[in-house]
């Protein structure tokens, strides 16, 4: 076998950009007016920039970068839903995206006539559609609404319907974008399952995500994108540990959020916030897994008020991880401190948020819902899961 054969996916000095046009016709009669202009002016988005590399036969092949780094107009280019400005990709074998489940569902169908629509889709006629039905059904949780409109579905039992549908499909290459986050934990371990089988079938999956954890358990490489440009490709650890540097890097400041996440009758409320580590504060929150931290709230109350402060902690999927309360410490100070001696939380970006309570929780004087961002960083990529329990095999 030759090294071309090898190969499933080559993307040659491939480029790629938009046009935004200045004129936004908001009504007919700019749309009328803007007709008849003889020059529109654009600005030019750069989205890819000269890229090039190739994906192995049998290869489970990630992608990540930040959001807007270029990843899904990479994975768009390989699906054929876009076409390179320059370059060239070549695909060696039958693709499969998993791009925009459910493209081809029809709202006024039921699940179980979607089923066989979708499956028509891809290639399957009736005979082996009525064979994986039952399979399909049964993976996707959804045997009680089979015979109710597709419109009356929630958008999380659609993707579930719809990656059922869509990992059976008789493909050489998957392409995966990020549908492990629409669903449950227990769909999610179901994907990990599949995942872990295609992996064994020696299927070419090319994976696009911002779990470094699933990075780490399935990838053998992974690129790197960042602003448009292909940073490089590394193995699954060395590219989790730059992606949590690149994030941290340049993670936003902490206290910017939108006025309509904040609310509350004013009486007490949250100044700012700073952020220690090994007796230093913090230009930016950044913490160590495994080091102390400590988060220092600072207060307006005038009146010295006794109060409750209640912290609410999620990570990037929403997924709600700890929710600490000073519940019983009588404070009425304007400085409160949450000291963590070993920070246990995994690799990754989180949100807080933070509730100033009267010492009954019966009023919220301030609420600042998913306001603040910090993340966590880790030289350690071995492990899984959300938290380091720090124990001992012996």
């Amino acid at each position: 076998m030759s090294s071309s054969d090898n190969i499933a996916i080559k993307i040659s000095h491939v480029s790629k950009s938009f046009k935004l046009p200045h004129e936004k016709n908001s009504s007919i009669k700019g749309a009328l007016i803007n007709t008849f202009r003889t020059k529109s002016t654009y600005d030019k988005q750069e989205v890819l920039k000269d890229i090039s590399f190739e994906v192995k036969k049998g290869e489970f092949f990630g992608i990540v970068g930040r959001n807007g780094s270029g990843k899904s107009t990479l994975l768009k280019l390989l699906a054929e839903i876009y076409s390179p400005d320059k370059g060239q990709i070549h695909i060696n074998g039958k693709l499969t995206p998993f791009i925009e489940l459910g493209v081809g569902f029809n709202p006024e169908l039921t699940g179980r006539e979607n089923v066989f629509l979708n499956g028509a889709l891809l290639g399957f006629n009736r005979k082996e559609m009525l064979e994986m039905y039952d399979e399909i059904v049964e993976f996707a949780e959804l045997e009680k609404f089979m015979d109710q409109k597709l419109k009356n579905y929630s958008s999380g039992m659609q993707v579930r319907l719809a990656f059922s549908i869509a990992i059976r499909a008789k493909s050489d290459i998957l392409l995966v974008d990020e549908v492990l986050a629409v669903g449950d934990s227990s769909f999610q371990r179901k994907c990990y399952e599949t995942f872990r089988r295609l992996k064994e079938e020696k299927r070419t999956i090319v994976f696009i995500t911002h779990d470094m954890s699933a990075v780490e358990r399935f990838c053998d490489r992974v690129a790197l994108i960042q602003d448009s440009d292909l940073k490089g490709i590394y193995d699954p650890s060395t590219a989790a540990t730059k992606y949590d540097k690149l994030n941290s890097d340049n993670s936003e400041d902490s206290h910017k959020s939108k006025d309509e996440n904040r609310w509350g009758t004013g009486e007490v409320t949250v100044k700012d916030l700073k952020y220690k580590s090994r007796n230093k504060e913090l230009k930016k929150p950044v913490f160590e897994l495994g080091k102390d931290a400590e988060i220092i709230i600072n207060l307006n109350n005038p009146k010295k008020m006794n109060i409750v402060i209640g912290l609410g902690i999620e990570d990037a999927f929403g997924v709600n991880i700890a929710g600490p309360n000073s519940l019983g410490k009588n404070i009425s100070k304007d400085k409160i401190s949450f000291y963590i001696s070993k920070m246990s939380l995994m690799a990754g970006d989180y949100k807080m948020t933070i509730v100033v309570f009267d010492k009954f929780l019966a009023t919220e004087y301030d609420h600042l819902e998913k306001y603040y961002k910090f993340t966590i960083n880790s030289e350690d990529h071995t492990q899984h899961g959300k938290v380091d329990l720090f124990g001992i095999w012996k």
